[in-house]
C-alpha cells in the first residue's frame, strides 16, 4: 500500500489546487482559463484516485497512513495531518473524484451563459471536493471535522451563488443554520470520545472499544452505556449531513442553487458524509447496539416519508431531492442493521444514478430555457430523445430495477433487514419495500409528465433542444456506472470477496452474521421488491399515460392527504412555529427593547449631558472684565467663609 501513497495524495491535493489558482487569479486569468485549470486538476485528480485503487487492491494489507504535516499541539493533545489509504478512504475518494470531474465538465456548458463571475463557481466546486476528500481521507476525527465543516461551507457558497436571488440566500442559510444544529451533537460527541478513550484517532480508539462496553456515563439522571451516548451523538451528526428526518427540511431548498451543485451535493459529497461517518465508526457503532435499531427506525422512517413527499412535488429538481433524502434512509437503514458494506455499496451506486438523474434533469431545465415546473412541460422525448434515454437508465437504477445498478444494492440493504431477524429490521424491511414501490410511481411519473403527453407550454416546446456535447458526455458516462457498477462492484462489496476487498477498514462484531447471511431470503422476500418496482412503473403509466384524468380525480377526493404531502408534512410550517417565530420575537424584543432602548441610549445620553455642559461652561465666557472680577471675588468670599466656618 505504500506506493500507492504517493498517487493517493496527489488525487486528494490536487483540487485544493484549482480551487487556489481559481478563486486567486481568476478575475486576470479570465472565466475560459479558471475552467480549465479547475478541470485539469479534477482530471489528474482522478486519474492518481484509481491508480491507488488499484495499487491497494493488489497490495493488500493493513491501512498505511501518509503524514502532511504536525497540526495541533496543545499540552497532551496531538493532532497530525494526515491521509489515511484504505480501502473505504480509496474507494470514496475514487467515486467522489469521478462524480465531481464529470460534474466540472458538465458545468462548463451549463453555465455558459451565465453572466456572474464563473471562475468563483469553479473555485467553489472544486473546494468542496477537496473539503469532501479531506473528510473521507482523514486519520482522526478533528481532520475528519475539518472537512465535515468545510462542505457546510462550500454548500451554503454554492447553493446561494446567485446571491441576488433571496431565496437562493434562504436556502443557503437555511442549510448553513440546520447543519450546525446537527454540528453541535457530533462536536460533543467527539469531546467525549477524547474524555472516554484519551485520543482522537481512529487506530487508538478502535483498539480500545471492547474495553469501555461496561462503562456508564450519567446522564438525565441514570447511567447509560457510554458507547450508547458517544453513537447516538455522532449519529445526530450524521442526520444534520445526510438529511435524515426532523434534520432534513434544508436538503429540498438547496435546490435553489445551479444545477450542478444539486448534483454534486446530492451524489458524492455533503449528503454522503454521515453514512462515511457512521461506517467508518463501525467499530465502535457495532457496540451500540441502542443507538442500532434507533438508526434503522430514522433511516426506514426517513425513506418511506421522503418518498411519499417526492410522489406529488410538481419541480423535476424537488422531486430528485427527495429521492436523495429516501435512498440515504435505505443507507442509515443498512447500518443499523449491521451490513456497512451493503450501505457504502448502495451509497456507491446512488452516487451514479442519481448524478445522473440530476444532470439529466439539468438537460431538461436547459432545453426549455431554465422552466422546472414538470406541469408546464410535456412530449419532450422527441425533442430531446438522448436526455429521454439517459433520465430512464437513471430511473430504471433508482427503482432497483435488473440488471441496473440500484437492483444490486437496495436489494442487499432489504435482505439484510430481513436476515438481521428483529423486530426493528423487519420494520425497515416492510417500510423500505413500501418505498420501493412509491419509488416506482414518482419516477415514472417524472418521466411521463416531462418527456410524454401533450405539451403544455407550446412557446418553450417549439425552442426545446438537446444540450451540448459537454454536459451530455458526462451524462453518459454516469450512465455507463448507472447500468453496470451493481454488477461489477456487488462481488468485492458484499459478495465473496468482500473480506478480502475491505481488509478490515469496514468492521463487524463476531455475532453480526447479516453479511453471510444475505443470501439466505426466501424467494418470495427476494424478489417482492423488484415485483413492487415493477407495480409502481405500471400504476404511473396508468395515472399518467392511459388515464391522465385520474390523478387530479385522486388529489380532489383525498385533498388533505394531497395537502398533507405536497407540504411536506408540514414540518417547514411547524418548526416555524416552534423556532422561527418566537426566536425572531425575542430577536425583536432585544433589537428594540435593548439595544435601541438601553446600550444605544447610554452614549447617547453620555453623549447629550456633555454637550449641554459644554454649552452652559462657554456662556460664562462673555469677555467682560467686570463679570470675572466679581466671579472672583464670589469664590474668594466663599473660600474665606469655608476656611473660617471649618476651623
Amino acid at each position: 500500500m505504500q506506493a500507492a501513497l504517493i498517487p493517493f495524495s496527489v488525487a486528494t491535493l490536487a483540487p485544493l489546487c484549482g480551487s487556489a489558482i481559481a478563486g486567486l487569479f481568476g478575475r486576470r486569468i479570465g472565466d475560459g482559463a479558471a475552467q480549465a485549470v479547475t478541470v485539469l486538476c479534477m482530471l489528474i485528480a482522478t486519474v492518481c484516485s484509481y491508480g491507488a485503487l488499484l495499487g491497494g487492491m493488489v497490495g493488500g494489507g493493513m491501512p498505511s497512513v501518509a503524514l502532511l504535516a504536525h497540526w495541533v499541539d496543545a499540552g497532551s493533545f496531538h493532532v497530525n495531518w494526515a491521509l489515511r489509504f484504505d480501502t473505504l478512504s480509496a474507494t470514496m475518494v475514487a467515486m467522489v473524484l469521478t462524480v465531481s470531474t464529470l460534474v466540472h465538465i458538465y458545468s462548463i456548458g451549463y453555465m455558459s451563459h451565465e453572466t456572474m463571475p464563473r471562475y468563483r463557481f469553479f473555485s467553489y466546486l472544486s473546494l468542496f471536493t477537496f473539503a469532501m476528500l479531506m473528510l473521507v481521507t482523514s486519520n482522526d476525527l478533528i481532520q475528519l471535522f475539518f472537512g465535515w465543516e468545510g462542505v457546510g461551507l462550500a454548500s451554503y457558497l454554492l447553493i446561494g451563488y446567485w446571491y441576488q436571488k433571496p431565496s437562493a440566500c434562504a436556502a443557503a442559510i437555511k442549510a448553513f443554520v440546520v447543519n450546525r444544529i446537527a454540528d453541535l451533537f457530533f462536536l460533543v460527541g467527539i469531546g467525549l470520545i477524547f474524555v472516554v478513550f484519551g485520543t482522537v484517532q481512529y487506530d487508538d480508539i478502535f483498539a480500545t472499544v471492547p474495553d469501555h462496553v461496561q462503562t456508564g456515563y450519567y446522564l438525565f439522571g441514570s447511567t447509560h452505556s457510554v458507547l450508547e451516548v458517544i453513537a447516538t451523538l455522532l449519529f445526530i451528526g450524521a442526520m444534520g449531513k445526510s438529511a435524515q428526518l426532523f434534520l432534513h427540511t434544508w436538503l429540498p431548498d438547496a435546490m435553489e442553487g445551479p444545477t450542478p451543485v444539486s448534483a454534486l451535493i446530492h451524489a458524492a459529497t455533503m449528503v454522503t458524509a454521515g453514512v462515511f461517518l457512521m461506517a467508518r465508526m463501525s467499530p465502535l457503532v457495532e457496540f451500540a447496539p441502542d443507538t442500532r435499531i434507533f438508526i434503522v427506525l430514522i433511516g426506514a422512517t426517513t425513506c418511506f416519508f421522503a418518498a411519499t413527499v417526492g410522489l406529488v412535488q410538481p419541480d423535476i429538481k424537488r422531486t430528485i431531492a427527495y429521492s436523495t433524502c429516501s435512498q440515504l434512509g435505505y443507507m442509515f437503514m443498512a447500518i443499523g442493521v449491521g451490513a456497512y458494506q451493503a450501505a457504502v455499496f448502495h451509497l456507491t451506486t446512488h452516487a451514479f444514478f442519481k448524478a445522473m438523474l440530476f444532470l439529466g434533469a439539468g438537460c431538461v431545465i436547459h432545453a426549455m430555457h431554465d422552466e422546472q415546473d414538470m406541469f408546464r412541460m410535456g412530449g419532450l422525448w422527441k425533442k430531446i430523445p438522448v436526455t429521454y434515454a439517459m433520465m430512464w437508465i437513471g430511473s430504471l437504477a433508482l427503482a432497483g430495477v435488473f440488471p441496473f445498478a440500484g437492483y444490486w444494492s437496495k436489494d442487499a440493504i432489504l435482505n439484510a433487514a430481513w436476515v438481521s431477524h428483529s423486530g426493528m429490521g423487519t420494520y425497515g424491511w416492510i417500510l423500505g419495500t413500501v418505498t420501493a414501490f412509491i419509488t416506482a410511481l414518482y419516477s415514472w411519473r417524472l418521466i411521463f409528465l416531462v418527456f410524454h403527453g401533450k405539451p403544455r407550454d407550446q412557446h418553450a416546446f417549439d425552442h426545446a433542444h438537446e444540450s451540448p456535447a459537454v454536459m451530455l458526455g458526462p451524462v453518459l458516462i454516469l450512465s455507463v456506472g448507472a447500468l453496470i457498477a451493481g454488477a461489477v462492484l456487488a462481488p468485492f462489496y458484499i459478495g465473496g470477496k468482500q473480506e478480502g476487498f475491505w481488509g478490515g477498514a469496514i468492521f463487524n462484531a463476531p455475532g453480526n452474521t447479516v453479511m453471510a447471511s444475505l443470501e439466505d431470503v426466501p424467494t418470495l422476500i427476494g424478489l417482492m421488491p423488484s415485483i413492487v418496482g415493477l407495480l409502481g412503473i405500471a400504476l404511473a403509466y396508468v395515472l399518467y399515460v392511459a388515464r391522465p384524468e385520474l390523478p387530479e380525480q385522486i388529489a380532489t377526493s383525498f385533498r388533505p392527504v394531497y395537502q398533507f404531502l405536497l407540504n411536506k408534512w408540514y414540518f417547514d410550517e411547524l418548526y416555524d412555529v416552534i423556532f422561527v417565530k418566537p426566536y425572531r420575537a425575542i430577536a425583536r424584543a432585544l433589537w428594540h427593547g435593548v439595544d435601541e432602548g438601553v446600550i444605544e441610549k447610554i452614549p447617547v445620553g453620555l453623549a447629550e449631558a456633555t454637550r449641554g455642559t459644554a454649552v452652559s461652561a462657554t456662556r460664562t465666557q462673555t469677555g467682560s472684565i467686570a463679570i470675572y472680577a466679581f466671579t472672583m471675588l464670589v469664590g474668594l468670599v466663599v473660600f474665606v467663609t469655608t476656611v473660617v466656618f471649618f476651623q
